[in-house]
Formats: C-alpha cells, structure tokens, sequence
C-alpha cells in the first residue's frame, strides 16, 4: 500500500452529491455522504467543495435503504451516521496513521454500522427486516480504500473510460460468474434486484474490501442502483467527461436515469481528484481492476452470512430441478 504523501505533495479533492427520489417511489431511502476526515466536515446535502487532502484522509458513501414503513430511510441514514462516528473515534482520535489501520477502521465502520441498525430492528418489531447497501470509499493519500456491502457501485473514470471498481453482492452477478448468465442477460435479468447481503438484515456481514491507486484528473463515481441500472459504464464515461463541473456532472447522471424510467431512488457523488501528489496518468491509461485487501478478523468472523447462503442454495436447488425436469423431458 502507499503511504500519505508529503504535505508539499497535495492532492486536491473536489466533489458534489445529490439524491433523487426517481419517477416510481413515493420516498427517498437513498442517503449519501461526504466528509473530509482532517476536519471532521462532513455533509449529507447537496454540497459542492473543494479541499486539499489532510492527514486523515476523506470519505465517500452512498447507502440505499430497504424496508417498508420508513425503514430504508432510517437504515441508509443511520449506516451513514454510525460509520462516521465510528471512524471518529476509531481513525481521527487516532495515534495511528498508517494506511492498513485506516483501511482496517473502515472494514470495521462497515461492521459497527451492521450492529447497530439489527440491533435497532430486533428491538423494534415494525422495522425488522430492514437494511440497506453501503458502498463506501475512504482516500488517504493516493489511494482509495473501498468497503462494499450490497450493490451500490463505485466507477473510476480515466482518460474516457469508466470502470466499475466494485462488485456486486447480488445474486445476478453470481450467476454471471457462474456463467450461467451473459454480462447481457443480467441486464434484462428480472431477479437482477436479489442482493446476497445488506447491512442490518443480519448480525453478520462479510465485507469486501479493494483498493485502487488514483492518477491525476481521476473522478471517482459513487451511484445506487437506480443510477447505475438505468445506464451503462460508456454513459458514465460520457457524461463525466462533457461535465467539468461535478454538480452538472451529477444533475445529468440523474437526469439520464429518469429519462429512462427512474424507477428507483436515484443518488449519485462525483469526486475529482488533482495536485502533485497524485501521478499524471500515461497516454490512454485505462483504470486497473482494484485490487482484494486482506479480511480482519477471524475465519469465523468471515463466514457468509446465512441470508446469503440461503439465496445461493435456493438458486441452485432451483438449477437443479430445471435441469433434473430437462433430463425427464430429453430422455427416451
């Protein structure tokens, strides 16, 4: 990992979020969030700004939120809230400032954010079964420290290309690397909404953890699902580079899901990245795939969820029988 650069070296953050309640919903259970950790200024609202990187780093998130009477909107809120204070404590009070505590403070962010809102829905029978995504990128010096639980997204765009830097907890994208699906058909897919994990539904949650090193005039993209299952990586790519400007850049993102349907709550944060302490990227350098990072914790503290196996084993007990029913058919 690479460390914070030198404070002659600065790396300069712009960003800007905004959220939409789409064409379809009669809420909004997305949430977003935007904090610069040095400082601790943090903001939920449609806020652009610009900073030089400090020695905490900063942090980017977006959660979208699921469960009826409100509950969605109290989880994506509350995931919001709980890794913030987490990471307060845990990372800014901190001694410590090296880039494998701050990864591990956020993986552990991810964890506490999971207790406390199935802690909340245990003891409040109306909200159970609540939960919500968390795809969540903390920046400390060059590189960007991803914890991703559910199928909210994280894209890099570079040199005109945007690529997704997160994978998907979701059962069409384990299908997809079954291959059992093309990338094609998970489009069109119509359980391409089954997501393996969330956070609150379970005590448990397995968080995967990446990192990508960032080059110079890089922006990052942070989207829910009704962002980026309206478009394709190319629109992303498209419109961040006709958009200089990053709340422009976010207001045509959403403007594009509506148009082609908005059936879901939209939420979308553009960050830009500059300043000599970032390397300038070669001539048509693409992003590259992030890269796994070690789990914390214990084996057992690694197990898949059983909500996630649960949907596994149905889906292939489900497999099973059509091709069992295939056999009969086909067989003379």
């Amino acid at each position: 990992m690479t460390g914070t650069p030198p404070p002659s070296r600065e790396v300069i953050v712009s960003v800007y979020g905004q959220t939409d309640i789409g064409r379809s919903r009669k809420h909004n259970e997305d949430a977003f969030l935007v904090a610069d950790l040095t400082t601790m200024h943090a903001t939920v609202q449609p806020d652009l700004r610009s900073h030089a990187l400090g020695t905490r780093g900063a942090l980017f998130m977006v959660a979208d939120g699921m469960g009826g009477a409100a509950a969605g909107e109290i989880a994506s809120a509350m995931a919001t809230e709980v890794v913030l204070s987490d990471l307060d404590s845990s990372w800014c009070r901190s001694a410590e400032s090296d880039p494998e505590t701050f990864a591990r403070a956020l993986c552990l962010a991810t964890e506490a954010a999971n207790s406390r809102i199935h802690t909340f829905a245990t003891e409040h029978r109306e909200h159970r079964g609540m939960g919500t995504t968390a795809t969540i990128a903390g920046l400390l010096g060059d590189t960007l420290y991803l914890c991703q639980i559910g199928d909210s997204r994280a894209y890099l765009v570079r040199g005109g290309v945007a690529r997704q830097i997160t994978k998907d907890q979701s059962l069409v994208q384990q299908l997809v690397e079954a291959g059992e699906l093309t990338a094609e058909e998970a489009e069109v897919y119509e359980r391409r909404n089954i997501i393996l994990q969330a956070l609150g539904p379970e005590p448990v949650v397995h968080v995967d953890r990446t990192s990508q090193q960032l080059r110079r005039g890089d922006t990052l993209v942070l989207c829910s699902d009704g962002m980026s299952g309206q478009m394709r990586a190319t629109d992303i790519a498209r419109i961040v580079d006709e958009n200089p400007d990053l709340a422009a850049t976010c207001r045509n993102l959403i403007a594009l899901a509506n148009e082609n349907g908005g059936p879901d709550n939209i939420t979308v944060i553009a960050a830009r990245f500059e300043g000599s302490g970032l390397v300038a990227p070669e001539a048509a350098e693409a992003p590259e795939p992030a890269r796994p990072m070690a789990q914390p914790g214990s084996a057992a503290d690694r197990r898949m969820p059983t909500g996630a196996l649960r949907v596994i084993l149905g889906s292939l007990a489900a497999l099973l029988a059509l091709y069992l029913m295939w056999a009969a058919i086909a067989k003379p």
